[in-house]
């Protein structure tokens, strides 16, 4: 079953032997965490779980659309990355997609399907209405993404919680005197 209707996805630029598509609940078969796990360390979970999951997107219509690069003749996923649209107070209730978790296996690495994600996931953002879309990434990562028409604005901030905080930098190993002062916003 998908996530998503596959008929809100833009035309596909893939060669014709890779899929474009929305996650299936079986993906976990199809090495969906093995991708993750090249973004960030990604702990096995049991189909239970990877259900429980999927059922929790799909609890909240319109606003999960986790996307897929999937090889047919090797039977696996090669990439994935996910748009999640938020409502707004601001401009009288307008969404947001915020592209989260782009990741490629490291043995489809080099073929473009990154930039394939987040094109993708762009103009689908653009079709459900989304005034704007934004993502976060390392500054390495800057490049990349303006080659998928995005541009730098503004900083990250961030803060961990439960066990994940254990790796969290102290406020004032992370700041430094060569960084610039960023413009305080009028509301704040």
């Amino acid at each position: 079953m998908s996530l998503f209707p596959p008929s809100l996805l833009p035309p596909s630029t893939l060669p014709d032997d890779l899929v474009l598509r929305p996650l299936h609940t079986e993906d976990l078969q199809l090495g969906h965490l093995d991708v993750l796990s090249v973004l960030s360390p990604t702990p096995a979970l049991s189909p239970a779980q990877y259900t429980a999951i999927v059922q929790s997107m799909l609890a909240r219509p319109d606003t999960y659309y986790p996307l897929v690069v999937f090889s047919p003749s090797s039977n696996k996923i090669l990439a994935c990355a996910t748009l999640i649209v938020e409502r707004k107070f601001l401009r009288g209730g307008g969404l947001v997609g915020h592209i989260e978790d782009v990741a490629v296996s490291q043995l489809a690495q080099g073929k473009g399907l990154g930039k394939v994600l987040v094109v993708a996931l762009a103009r689908l953002a653009e079709s459900l209405g989304c005034y704007k879309c934004i993502l976060d990434c390392s500054q390495d990562n800057i490049p990349f993404y303006e080659k998928c028409g995005f541009y730098q604005k503004e900083y990250e901030m961030v803060q961990y919680f439960g066990a994940a905080k254990k790796s969290q930098p102290t406020p004032s190993a992370t700041s430094t005197a060569a960084a610039p002062e960023p413009s305080k916003p009028a509301n704040l």
